[in-house]
């Protein structure tokens, strides 16, 4: 099984154009070694409850049984002792033991190795043709990250093999290719790229928070949030972790911690999240917040600074899936819920009863409108897409009315964006396997073009974040594939946005921007599926 559930865009010239490799020193090692510990010993510990268990099962049937066992086990314990006295004779105790010769001297495959010629450096060698420093400089070309190109995250989870790939995507090239990769301790969920660093430096100094940075926020199946630096290459554990896991962690960190580790909680509570993260958002505009949403019903806000929940809400009944932060109201929360409600609200006043809004089924998504943030799109499991006024807030979630609804799928609206640049423009992906892009105009939204990019189910559907780019639509899905679609080479969108893409003469060829899919496909997948679009306009569409 490979998919891919959730994608992000880092932009232009925000990534180091050299990565650094990871370095395993004497204070990181340390720091390693703690950590893995920490892990064993959750893993110990499980492993006492279970046998603890078993040895009660296994003692209350021993204390049932009749005495006629007793000869059987004896049978046993002589037949265990025959086969010992079979192998004595290879001496299996002493296996592993060295061979010496006759001067008590151990021997090797290489037995002249005395006799061998060496030499102190490499560059005297005349067998070895590529020098150390000529190495170094072609790996570093490799990792050579230009500032035209943008970064592509992608959760992706392959053969039960949870990791981030960090695509490159050279828009010039038309080349779209792994750079490197992350694994993770869980099925991740959700993705969102931070600009500001987190947690240690490698050399265990707290960094610098007021200059740029690279850096990913991963929720998981996990009620854990690990924050990695996307510019150090081969990590082997997060730069943070937000939850219990990373107190946990910093209490075993601490030089003389004797106290024992808590056990892990079920009950929700206010200090970190209990169940799978769904959805995170980061604050651009106070830099160290960040909100997460979780299946445990809450909402909560993370100071980046102390790596520990600030505050927790409980606006909702059910799972919370979707939170964006409003893009010029800097502290007012927007969040859906499968209890059928979305919020709108402001952090600094979390008693304060907040605006709610309902919808016909689960929501999918929720999405400000950065062309006029008065106004905010829901998705629904039914294929539904609304567009809501905030001015326009209901007595009651049963008497909302949005400004429009459109029927955009047959089955759900897993996925949706809105073109950060071009005003209007609209995404959206579903389980129905199609991509649909969108034009709203004052009498409402016109579908442009359909299109089948066969990544599957589609769980991601996400526009560049650049100017230059602008109409780049990064698509993933139940197949583990990423394509980037330039959405400005297909006739249907060129001549809906014709005052915004640039003029061509000729036949123009559409660009569609992958890397080879996997072998591997999700379960109950059609292989044989062809990869179609079509171009129209006009979807049920209803007005209030």
């Amino acid at each position: 099984m490979s998919m891919i559930t959730a994608i992000a865009w880092v932009p232009r010239g925000c990534a180091a154009t050299f990565p650094t490799k990871y370095v395993v020193d004497d204070h990181e090692l340390a720091r390693i070694s703690k950590l893995a510990k920490l892990k064993l010993d959750d893993a110990n510990e499980d492993l006492e409850h279970g046998n603890r268990d078993k040895d009660g099962d296994v003692n209350s049937d021993a204390d049932t049984e009749e005495e006629g066992n007793i000869g059987v086990k004896v049978s046993q314990l002589n037949g265990h002792r025959n086969a010992d006295d079979d192998l004595r004779e290879y001496d299996l105790d002493h296996y592993d033991s060295d061979v010496v010769d006759e001067d008590g001297e151990p021997l090797s495959m290489l037995g002249n190795a005395k006799s061998l010629a060496y030499h102190e450096s490499n560059a005297e060698d005349p067998y070895i043709t590529i020098q150390d420093g000529e190495e170094e400089d072609e790996e570093r070309e490799e990792l050579q990250i230009l500032p035209t190109d943008n970064m592509v995250i992608a959760a992706k989870v392959e053969d039960e093999v949870a990791h981030l790939e960090i695509y490159v995507y050279e828009d010039e090239a038309d080349n779209l290719y792994v750079h490197h990769d992350i694994m993770l301790p869980a099925i991740p969920l959700c993705v969102e790229w931070l600009d500001i660093a987190v947690g240690k430096t490698l050399n265990g100094h707290t960094v610098d928070q007021t200059s740029k940075a690279n850096f990913i926020a991963v929720g998981t199946f996990d009620p854990d949030i690990e924050i990695w630096d996307l510019d150090t290459v081969d990590c082997m554990y997060p730069n943070a972790i937000l939850g219990q896991g990373g107190e946990d962690s910093r209490a075993e960190l601490h030089e003389g911690q004797k106290e024992k580790k808590r056990k892990r909680s079920k009950k929700a509570n206010d200090d970190y999240h209990v169940d799978a993260v769904l959805s995170v958002a980061a604050n651009r505009n106070h830099r160290t917040l960040l909100a997460s949403a979780s299946a445990d019903k809450t909402v909560k806000l993370w100071d980046l600074n102390t790596t520990k929940c600030a505050k927790s809400y409980s606006y909702h009944t059910d799972k919370v899936c979707s939170l964006k932060w409003h893009p010029r109201e800097t502290t007012v929360l927007l969040s859906g819920s499968y209890d059928r409600t979305v919020v709108a609200a402001d952090m600094r006043a979390p008693d304060v009863k907040a605006p709610r809004w309902g919808v016909e089924s689960d929501v999918e998504t929720v999405r400000w409108d950065p062309h006029d943030p008065n106004y905010f799109f829901i998705t629904t499991e039914h294929g539904v897409l609304h567009y809501h006024d905030t001015r326009v807030i209901p007595s009651s979630p049963e008497k909302s009315r949005p400004v429009w609804k459109l029927q955009a799928h047959a089955e759900s609206v897993s996925s949706f964006d809105v073109n950060p640049v071009i005003p209007g423009f609209l995404a959206t992906g579903s389980t129905d396997k199609e991509v649909k892009l969108w034009n709203v105009q004052p009498t409402g939204p016109s579908m442009v073009v359909s299109r089948n990019l066969g990544v599957g189910k589609v769980f991601s559907t996400t526009f560049a974040p650049d100017a230059e780019v602008s109409f780049r639509l990064a698509v993933a899905g139940s197949k583990g594939a990423v394509q980037v679609w330039d959405t400005s080479t297909n006739p249907a969108i060129r001549r809906a946005f014709a005052n915004r893409v640039a003029p061509f003469e000729g036949d123009m060829q559409e660009r569609l921007i992958g890397v080879d899919e996997d072998s591997s496909e999700s379960d109950n997948e059609d292989n044989s599926e062809p990869v179609g679009h079509s171009d129209q306009g006009g979807e049920s569409m209803e007005e209030d």
